[in-house]
């Protein structure tokens, strides 16, 4: 029987260990290719340089002369239990976005603080970012305990300023932990260096993470790349196609389109060289048919009538984190992009921003600088379809476009007051939309929102 795979995202300031214990963690469950710890340690003998666990994660020539983690890396280790993918993040300020990106597929996080250093205004950045991504599953692991004798002050300290801290951006880590990574202390067993510790080991923290649950189990969404009118001889179809994001489709199954309001059923699932295909789940690309063909959008947004339907609103919040040289500012507009869809967005209020200099949050600021990220309220020009974070990360993620570059990145937490009279079309908005247009065919290209 295989085992499930969870992704779990590693993050911390530069230097604070955590290609270290990655290192170790990879040494210590066995999960290493066979030869590559005597291989590192033969190199090192070589160049006359000591043996360090990080070494084995370390692959860029950049990132070896320069002791940084560049880029996100993807390290493969498993337990008893489960397999994992650990996704080492960049820690230094420089490489932020590159770290954003890579926590972006996580379920859960470490988040490793220097016993010795203390807490680091990247400790705090880093925090607030997984805040950002809606990482709920934290736990802190307080690494280099060696360095400072192992010392519970030390350790209580570090606990006590960094809970209240998180409980500040409303975040509860789920453990803390003191750790040596490089001398595997309290990683796979608990060390009697630290016999005041009742808490669980690393390893068993992690087993203890919850799955999310499958985004086969999830509602459906596809957002569609494109709508295709055959008119062959023997095969004249109009197909529907896009990625399914998450959830199952089958035949039969009555759809919905938002922002287009309209629906149909299934008639046929396409899958590219093949034929006989009647169900497709997430991750396939496929193109649709349907009962009664309509017309949509090309980037409409498919869901399951059946199914939690997506939200529709045209006013948000959400957590942003931006990249652009240009600060984000109050009251200007941009492009927000979300699947295929693209939209014009204007940033209605700025409520607090996350500030690289003092990691304080201030209320009513009118600007976020790069690098700093921000929980702002974003009024778009039509109603859009979407899901919270903590419903579909993939529906509620977007980039916010200037002009031609993406400035910025976030996911949306909670569906404001729609400014406009009605909320999400109704089924019976729905059913009516379909009876006008099969009496009235000349209304076929109206949106169901013009309609009623």
């Amino acid at each position: 029987m295989m085992k499930e795979r969870m992704n779990i995202v590693i993050v911390g300031h530069v230097d604070h260990g955590k290609s270290t214990l990655v290192g170790r963690l990879l040494v210590d469950t066995e999960s290493l290719p066979k030869g590559k710890l005597e291989f590192v340690k033969e190199q090192c003998a070589k160049n006359s340089k000591p043996f360090e666990y990080a070494f084995l994660l370390d692959a860029l020539v950049d990132e070896q002369s320069q002791g940084i983690t560049i880029d996100t890396a993807r390290i493969f280790f498993e337990s008893s239990q489960r397999e994992y993918i650990i996704i080492d993040a960049p820690g230094h300020i420089e490489f932020l976005k590159n770290m954003i990106s890579g926590a972006a597929r996580a379920e859960a996080a470490l988040l490793l603080i220097d016993a010795d250093e203390g807490i680091a205004e990247n400790s705090k950045r880093h925090a607030y970012m997984l805040s950002l991504l809606g990482i709920k599953q934290i736990a802190v692991v307080v690494n280099k305990m060696d360095l400072v004798d192992y010392n519970q002050n030390v350790f209580n300290k570090i606990k006590l300023e960094y809970t209240k801290y998180l409980k500040s951006i409303s975040i509860e880590a789920t453990h803390f932990i003191p750790v040596s990574a490089r001398e595997g202390i309290n990683l796979i067993d608990i060390s009697q260096l630290t016999n005041w510790y009742e808490g669980a080991s690393l390893l068993e923290i992690i087993d203890s993470f919850t799955k999310e649950k499958s985004m086969d189990e999830k509602p459906l969404r596809i957002y569609l790349q494109g709508v295709y009118k055959f008119d062959g001889h023997k095969n004249k179809k109009r197909i529907y196609a896009g990625s399914i994001n998450s959830g199952k489709i089958n035949v039969g199954d009555k759809v919905g389109f938002l922002p287009s309001g309209k629906s149909s059923i299934v008639n046929s699932v396409e899958v590219y060289n093949k034929s006989g295909i009647t169900s497709a789940k997430t991750g396939q690309a496929i193109g649709l048919t349907l009962e009664e063909e309509i017309y949509v959008n090309e980037t409409d947004l498919v869901y399951k009538l059946n199914e939690s339907k997506p939200s529709f609103s045209d006013r948000v919040l959400a957590n942003i984190f931006w990249m652009g040289n240009d600060p984000l500012r109050s009251g200007k507009s941009y492009k927000l992009k979300i699947g295929t869809q693209k939209f014009d967005v204007m940033i209605e209020e700025i409520q607090n921003v996350l500030h690289t200099a003092d990691q304080g949050e201030i209320d009513s600021n009118k600007l976020v600088n790069k690098h700093e990220a921000a929980k702002c309220v974003l009024k778009l020009r039509n109603r859009i379809p979407f899901d919270l974070v903590e419903q579909n990360v993939h529906t509620s993620r977007f980039v916010i476009i200037d002009k031609y570059d993406i400035v910025g990145g976030g996911m949306i937490i909670k569906n404001m007051e729609d400014s406009k009279p009605k909320h999400a079309y109704s089924d019976f908005e729905i059913e009516l939309n379909q009876l006008i247009r099969k009496h009235f065919p000349h209304w076929e290209a109206k949106s169901l929102e013009e309609i009623i």
